[in-house]
């Protein structure tokens, strides 16, 4: 019925919540409801999944082939999910071919050999079952040029050292990357410790940003930073960011800074001028900590720095 009277061809984003955790269960998305998707939908690029069991699923190649955009929230995948043919394509089964109508303009799309998986964005949050492995299979895709993390529980540090160029596993295409844990001590962000070719983008969240600041120095291609939902203070984003003389955009979102009221950071601020004596620093929303800033243009003068919902607590020292 949703197919049927609320989606049509000009369909480019869908987001689709399922039972995983309702009390009468089961499984919407199967294999014949994809395969009608897809032909109904042929502009679909965006697909977002909220408690969706996708254990039903052998494969992701089951999922329309137009999607460039995928998101999975509080998810559960089977093993070998992202996997796809050593070729790079996804090659459908006889009855995917069958399902097919001979008059459908998707036929030809769907019974032939498709390109692989297009997809350049994929959203992991809060998915139990992702693990290593499948932080491995995604080196097969081809296009993947954005994976964003948060809170999987069973990836670790190892298993995204893999992941970084020039090895087997590696995810050439990727540059940006996001890893976000705040339930637990993952510290999966040490896994960059070792260098990260091409990776231009970076997002830290959470408990990911402390052991994620170590490996800065490592990321030679980096341009953009984010750093998110965490506390800091002055000195350890100055020590972290000293080396990254390119980086163009430092973001700072819903970070509380902590700032000693006895006196300032005082790295970084060379060349920067001091404030006069009874000199007050004046914040605001979007200038949080003033003083921070002026030692970070002074330390990166080719970054912009912004501040978005962040907040200052002193402490006595």
């Amino acid at each position: 019925m949703l197919l049927r009277q609320y989606l049509g061809h000009g369909l480019r984003s869908l987001c689709l919540c399922g039972l995983l955790f309702s009390a009468r269960g089961g499984t919407f998305l199967s294999e014949p409801w994809l395969q009608a998707l897809a032909c109904k939908c042929p502009r679909l690029s965006r697909l977002y999944l909220l408690n969706t069991d996708l254990r039903g699923l052998p494969s992701c190649c089951l999922l329309p082939p137009t999607l460039q955009v995928l998101e999975l929230h509080n998810c559960e995948l089977p093993p070998g999910f992202f996997t796809q043919n050593p070729s790079g394509t996804c090659e459908p089964d006889h009855h995917r071919a069958a399902a097919v109508s001979p008059k459908s303009p998707a036929n030809k799309q769907l019974t032939a050999s498709s390109p692989g998986i297009t997809i350049q964005t994929l959203i992991l949050d809060n998915v139990p079952s992702f693990t290593n492995q499948h932080l491995h299979s995604l080196s097969s895709w081809g296009q993947l040029a954005r994976l964003e993390l948060r809170d999987l529980t069973r990836m670790t540090a190892a298993g995204l050292r893999a992941c970084a160029p020039p090895g087997l596993q590696a995810l050439h295409h990727l540059r940006h990357l996001e890893i976000c844990t705040i339930k637990r001590q993952q510290m999966a962000a040490l896994g960059l410790g070792e260098g990260w070719a091409g990776l231009e983008g970076l997002g830290l969240g959470g408990r990911e940003v402390g052991p994620g600041l170590l490996c800065l120095s490592r990321l030679p291609d980096l341009r953009r930073l984010r750093l998110c939902d965490c506390s800091l203070t002055e000195m350890m984003v100055l020590r972290s960011c000293r080396t990254l003389k390119e980086l163009r955009t430092l973001e700072f979102r819903k970070v509380e800074f902590s700032t000693e009221s006895g006196g300032e950071a005082e790295e970084g601020q060379e060349g920067g001028g001091e404030r006069e004596e009874g000199e007050r620093e004046e914040r605001s929303d979007t200038d949080p900590v003033p003083n921070l800033r002026q030692s970070l243009v002074t330390l990166l003068p080719k970054c912009s720095v912004l501040f978005t919902e962040c907040s200052v607590a002193s402490v006595q020292g």
